[in-house]
């Protein structure tokens, strides 16, 4: 390996636990790090490789990261950094979820949670409301969002998201684009590898198929479905960190009972308050899992692979694999029209699990204080997520 690429994974080492503050505040880190600093890219390059992150499912914050790598070193080292950015924070969600119940049992924990949790669900509702005011700025696409809420309240089914996604880019595309672009289409896909696509469709069928065909009794059934779950999930995520709360909320705490909304609640503002991927999210959901269905820690570690593996991998199959063709997609305007459908639909989740994250406080005023207060804090002052998570902390050690 080269002496550039050896001092780039020790950028991204360093940038893996200084990158606070989620997707927005990593570019900034990034351009500041990787394009001024160093010059692996150029300022150009890294913001196409953004732009290109926000239009693809999966984590956009990781697909950025793994495209410079790709750039700068090829294919192995856009897999070495993936490990060196995701690891460290999946470890201490991971940690945190087999220790879990053991903090359960002290009473200052409890009492830290009574202020953590419900700023956490301030912080989705902060969320919702930069997504909403970015994004739905036609009457389109405020009748989408509205669509996507009720539609989710009604149906409570995890595979309400992909047809309402789906949907959302239909109408979205249909209503905003002009008939222009057959030739600049077929330009495209002649470039487009069959296997490649087979791989990343196949991958999804073939733990769907075994999922369903072992026997639910086998200690192998669940691992199986849960990574079916999380790579499916990994598909349907656009916009990063803040769409996985309302799909994994939805999926695992409302529909299948994984996970109460209290566990789902304390692991969300953990991670708010650690460097690094929101995606890791994601280990502490999996750890959590198969620990609460008596697989003891070594299952959860595994819970915690299957479901990092899991989220990340079709967004990481993605970025490379669209990167070397970006030049003929970006022209396609059909394509990035869709965005505008499929990020309503994503408000509307937003919304949703902001509903039912609040039904629980129940008639507490104090939650619904700390709530409206964690969002007023983000709104209206430059304080970031993790010092918020942190002040909770403090407030529930002092009272």
């Amino acid at each position: 390996m080269r002496k550039r690429q050896l001092l780039f994974l020790r950028d991204v080492l360093i940038y893996t636990f200084t990158a606070f503050g989620g997707p927005q505040a990593h570019i900034a880190i990034l351009l500041r790090e990787f394009v001024e600093k160093r010059r692996y890219i150029t300022e150009q390059e890294l913001l196409e490789l953004n732009a290109l992150a926000q239009i693809l499912p999966g984590p956009s914050s990781t697909q950025t990261l793994v495209g410079i790598a790709w750039k700068v070193g090829g294919l192995r080292l856009a897999i070495i950094t993936f490990l060196i950015w995701v690891f460290p924070s999946a470890a201490i969600m991971c940690l945190a979820a087999i220790s879990y119940k053991m903090w359960l049992t002290h009473s200052k924990f409890a009492d830290v949670l009574r202020f953590v949790q419900p700023m956490a669900v301030g912080i989705v509702a902060y969320a919702t409301y930069t997504f909403a005011i970015k994004f739905l700025k036609t009457n389109v696409s405020i009748v989408l969002a509205i669509g996507s809420l009720i539609a989710t309240l009604i149906l409570r089914n995890a595979y309400a998201f992909p047809i309402l996604i789906l949907l959302g880019g239909i109408i979205s595309s249909a209503l905003e684009t002009q008939p222009q672009e057959d030739e600049i289409r077929v330009k495209l896909f002649a470039n487009v590898n069959p296997k490649k696509v087979t791989y990343f469709i196949g991958i999804l069928l073939v733990f769907a198929a075994l999922g369903a065909v072992i026997n639910q009794a086998s200690p192998l059934s669940l691992p199986i479905r849960l990574f079916e779950n999380f790579y499916r999930n990994g598909i349907l995520i656009f916009g990063g960190g803040q769409v996985l709360v309302p799909l994994m909320f939805t999926e695992f705490v409302e529909v299948k009972h994984y996970l109460t909304n209290s566990e789902f609640l304390s692991g969300f503002a953990l991670q708010q308050a650690l460097p690094g991927p929101t995606f890791s999210f994601t280990s502490f959901i999996g750890s959590m899992t198969l620990g609460n269905k008596g697989f003891g820690v070594g299952g959860q570690i595994i819970g915690s692979i299957v479901a990092v593996i899991g989220i990340n991998l079709p967004g990481f199959i993605l970025i490379l694999f669209i990167v070397p063709f970006w030049e003929d997609l970006k022209k396609i305007t059909r394509i990035r029209n869709s965005l505008s459908g499929i990020s309503a639909a994503a408000v509307g989740f937003m919304a949703t699990a902001l509903i039912m994250l609040t039904i629980p406080f129940g008639l507490h005023w104090e939650a619904y204080g700390l709530m409206a207060g964690t969002f007023l804090l983000l709104t209206f002052t430059k304080i970031k997520t993790p010092v918020v998570i942190i002040i909770g902390v403090v407030l529930g050690l002092i009272f």
